[in-house]
């Protein structure tokens, strides 16, 4: 008995009834409405946690593999690839890529693997929100295709891995858009920083690249998770930068016009990746309608293509940073260099195009490294007593076609310092990246991913004001028929009889254009069932102009908050 006369087992009861009683309101009030900034900030952190062990675990999966198929991971692929028997090099791509095309017909609808480009279409046009099922297949493929040869990065799975695992939360707590944004930009940045080690190059990709906005109330837990996933990536591989440099000298002020070359010609190089990628995934799909292939076999194509190269140039095979690190010690001969480079860009082509898995900031980051060694040799040898190291002209170079390809100028720049851990180089780098980037902007669609996203019809590169038309309904604007007039439903049926009408299930992106030049500024809409027209509304321009400049303010108002 208690000093009060109470059993001190009932006092416990009742506090542990109450705790209950708290707990369960609380959760509810979150999923009702969303959690307060407090609450986000630890959901913040539990999502960086759970992304960077997802990203060590993808990481080790693929060395895992490696190691089963080829007897070494990617620090040492290249080499010892060379020394397998030819059969093993040339058989282990197909097998890989007839896996990958039988995953990804069994779990995704169009037979393509989830990228970066997805999630950033999710972050601006799908809530904050990506495909699950098939995201989990592409990461799945994604594991196959660079343990069997492919010859693709793992940057781009793990993001659309992240993105997934934010979109299972914001379902499960029914965030709103800006909410689940925010949740997918944590999940994105933990995994590149749990990817590279690299926790401010992680926050800032996921503001720069994902969400594309640097809006401060993101900051502070995109920065938690982004820390919390390069805490988890240390902790299991190790507090390393991801490639040991030796020490490198810049000779500055006389050495820039050097770097500034290079960095034009790294613009260029990025750019006959991307438009090389574009124009082998465009051959691919016409010989594919003219052959009736399949769409499960066109991986194992792809891989037999991939082994045949491999032959000949095991550097290929994986993610290649046993190459991308030779190339930043200065370890290979120019033309050696030269020669490595153009079959990459050959062997992504064939990677991507093939539709396994696997994303391009890995490649990129060998091309770019690759190109500056090259021109490092060259440019060392004509002024040898106005410059530096020939190694860091492959740092620039591997920032300068990374950021190019990424769109991603800071993020790529502040990765470039992280991987390499020497912060001497910002000149020359910063140099590289800023005209490597600038003139590509120019050549394509500012970045990889928003190209491919243009060539789907999805216009992201130009802003708000060019996708948001396409993400309001007609339904959502239009006023229904009960409140028009007998005359302006009479109206409106003649209007439809004549086939001036908009569909329920059209966008804004279509209307609005329509409603410009309807003389009376309004058009009935309607639905069609077994090719009947069923009138079940109007809009009216004013309506439109008004729901688009509310999503306007919208963005605006997330974008500066």
């Amino acid at each position: 008995m208690s000093e009060r006369g109470v059993p001190e087992q009932s006092r416990n009861g009742a506090a542990w009834s109450r705790f209950r009683y708290d707990a369960r309101r609380r959760w509810v009030l979150l999923r009702r409405y969303g959690p307060g900034q407090i609450q986000f900030w630890f959901i913040a952190l539990l999502i960086g946690i759970v992304a960077g062990y997802a990203t060590v675990a993808f990481r080790l999966i693929v060395s895992w593999l490696q190691q089963l198929f080829y007897g070494a991971d990617d620090l040492t692929l290249a080499s010892h690839a060379a020394t397998l028997p030819w059969w093993k090099v040339l058989i282990i791509p197909i097998l890989g890529g007839l896996a990958v095309g039988y995953i990804l017909r069994r779990f995704t609808p169009d037979g393509r693997v989830r990228s970066v480009a997805h999630v950033i279409e999710g972050a601006a046009m799908r809530r904050g929100r990506v495909e699950r099922k098939a995201g989990k297949a592409s990461v799945i493929a994604s594991i196959i295709t660079l343990s069997t040869g492919g010859s693709t990065g793992r940057e781009g799975p793990v993001v659309h891995m992240g993105a997934a695992l934010s979109t299972m939360v914001s379902d499960f707590i029914k965030a709103d858009g800006i909410t689940a944004r925010d949740l997918m930009g944590c999940a994105t940045a933990a995994a590149v920083a749990a990817s590279f080690n690299a926790p401010i190059a992680g926050a800032i990709f996921a503001l720069e690249v994902v969400l594309r906005h640097f809006a401060v109330h993101a900051f502070a837990p995109i920065a938690i998770a982004s820390v919390a996933g390069a805490v988890v990536s240390r902790s299991h591989l190790g507090d390393l930068s991801e490639f040991d440099l030796p020490p490198t000298m810049l000779a500055f002020y006389a050495e820039l016009p050097a770097f500034m070359i290079l960095g034009l010609i790294c613009g260029v190089v990025a750019v006959v990746m991307m438009r090389m990628i574009f124009l082998t995934e465009e051959l691919a799909d016409r010989a594919q309608a003219r052959t009736g292939i399949p769409n499960w076999l066109r991986p194992g194509i792809a891989g037999l293509f991939l082994g045949i190269i491999a032959l000949e140039f095991p550097h290929i095979i994986g993610v290649g940073y046993e190459t991308t690190y030779r190339a930043l010690n200065g370890d290979i001969f120019w033309l050696s260099a030269a020669l490595f480079a153009v079959v990459k860009v050959v062997a992504v082509a064939i990677t991507v195009a093939g539709r396994m898995g696997g994303g391009v900031f890995s490649p990129a980051l060998m091309l770019g490294a690759l190109t500056g060694l090259t021109f490092g040799y060259i440019a060392t040898s004509i002024l040898p007593e106005w410059s530096g190291h020939d190694n860091i002209y492959a740092i620039a170079g591997m920032a300068g076609v990374a950021a190019a390809v990424l769109g991603g100028p800071i993020s790529t720049t502040l990765i470039a310092f992280e991987i390499i851990g020497d912060w001497q180089i910002a000149i020359a780098v910063l140099v590289t990246v800023s005209l490597s980037t600038i003139l590509a902007s120019r050549m394509v669609n500012r970045s990889y991913f928003l190209t491919q996203l243009e060539r789907r019809g999805i216009h992201l590169a130009d802003g708000p004001q060019a996708y948001l038309l396409s993400t309001i309904a007609v339904e959502d604007v239009m006023r229904p028929l009960s409140v028009a007039s007998p005359k302006k439903s009479r109206k409106l049926q003649v209007l439809l009889d004549k086939g001036s009408f908009l569909n329920l299930d059209t966008t804004l992106e279509v209307a609005l254009p329509y409603l410009e030049t309807s003389s009376k500024r309004s058009l009935p809409v309607a639905r069609v069932e077994n090719d009947e027209r069923i009138l079940v509304g109007v809009i009216y321009y004013t309506d439109a102009l008004k729901a688009y400049t509310e999503a306007l303010a919208r963005v605006a108002k997330e974008e500066h908050s």
